[in-house]
């Protein structure tokens, strides 16, 4: 059985390869889109992450393709329904690094909170001691609103309850479990912008959580509120962010991902060979230059969609991954997206 891994570096190839002794595995660093599709002539499995785009494009142009599994928890890149009408099953990482990302989350909360960036900077660049513009803030006592509590919402919940921080929390599922276990208190959308000193988003991106925070419900956030992002660029609506800051309702925010991220990182080769494209969706160039604002902002730490790799994480994402498709090949697999 043939299996093609996109976006794999050399140290992962040889990891893999190690996991799946049984499988014709070829790799290759690039990301998968349609006009790249041909790497994967003949494949019945291929292994892909959120740069790659697996759409009906490159779904029709893989006739031998049986099985699709990404190496992250979200699976917004790929086209599932799609797949599922020609007989394609996909599945993801559901668990990897348990903390990881919620440690993260507070790593930027840090930074932003005891501005720790500029002051690096200052003394760095100036050798200066003065503490001027450099006043941070307790997180004791403050109130953290977690948009969505999932597993990474509730450790990020644990984490804010060993500084003492009251707890918001919105999921239009709530967990009356987390509630009277962990004192939190379930709230709509509004009120919990409306009272939280810092919001952390932790919900995956599809549909419904598209531009979940945008210009109508930042202008009743609580003045001065940090806002953490380490789910999915597209859940944060920019212009409502960059507007939000410019207006000073936003006071910093913590960015692992941007909107349009994924052509920011290609962005030549994306306008020659997208330009429409480029021109006419979301991901066009009034949003690319508005992250390029926020990437540039000082009042703004962003990060290269970094916060699911650490050491930990990554053996976790490998070792999954690996079953997913030996599950495949043995008539079991695992993982699959209902």
């Amino acid at each position: 059985m043939k299996a093609v891994f996109f976006e794999v570096s050399e140290e992962d190839e040889k990891i893999l390869r190690g996991l799946m002794p049984g499988i014709d595995a070829v790799f290759s660093k690039e990301r998968l889109w349609q006009g790249n599709a041909s790497l994967a002539s003949g494949a019945e499995v291929i292994s892909v992450f959120i740069n790659s785009e697996v759409r009906k494009d490159v779904i029709d142009a893989l006739p031998n393709l049986k099985f699709i599994t990404t190496r992250s928890m979200g699976y917004d890149h790929i086209d599932v329904e799609y797949a599922k009408s020609k007989n394609i099953a996909v599945a993801s990482v559901p668990c990897y690094g348990a903390n990881t990302v919620a440690e993260f989350t507070f790593a930027l909360i840090l930074a932003l909170s005891r501005k720790i960036i500029p002051a690096y900077h200052h003394l760095r660049e100036y050798d200066s001691f003065a503490l001027k513009d450099l006043m941070g803030m307790d997180l004791h006592g403050k109130t953290i609103g977690v948009v969505g509590t999932g597993k990474i919402g509730r450790n990020t919940i644990n984490v804010a309850k060993g500084f003492g921080m009251n707890i918001l929390a919105f999921d239009r599922t709530p967990d009356a479990d987390l509630a009277s276990n962990m004192g939190v208190e379930y709230s709509a959308l509004p009120g919990l912008l409306s009272r939280a000193d810092i919001v952390t988003i932790h919900v995956p991106y599809s549909a419904d959580t598209h531009h979940l925070i945008n210009k109508e419900n930042v202008k009743g956030m609580k003045r001065g509120v940090l806002l953490i992002n380490t789910a999915r660029g597209e859940i944060v609506e920019t212009e409502a962010l960059v507007w939000g800051l410019a207006e000073g309702i936003i006071a910093g925010a913590g960015l692992d991902v941007l909107e349009g991220e994924r052509y920011m990182k290609e962005e030549a080769g994306f306008l020659i060979n997208n330009r429409e494209e480029a021109m006419e969706t979301k991901e066009g160039f009034r949003t690319i230059l508005e992250s390029h604002a926020l990437v540039h902002d000082k009042r703004v730490i962003a990060t290269p969609h970094m916060a699911f790799f650490s050491k930990e994480a990554m053996e976790d994402i490998l070792k999954t991954t690996a079953e997913n498709i030996n599950g495949f090949a043995s008539g079991t697999p695992k993982n699959v997206i209902d």
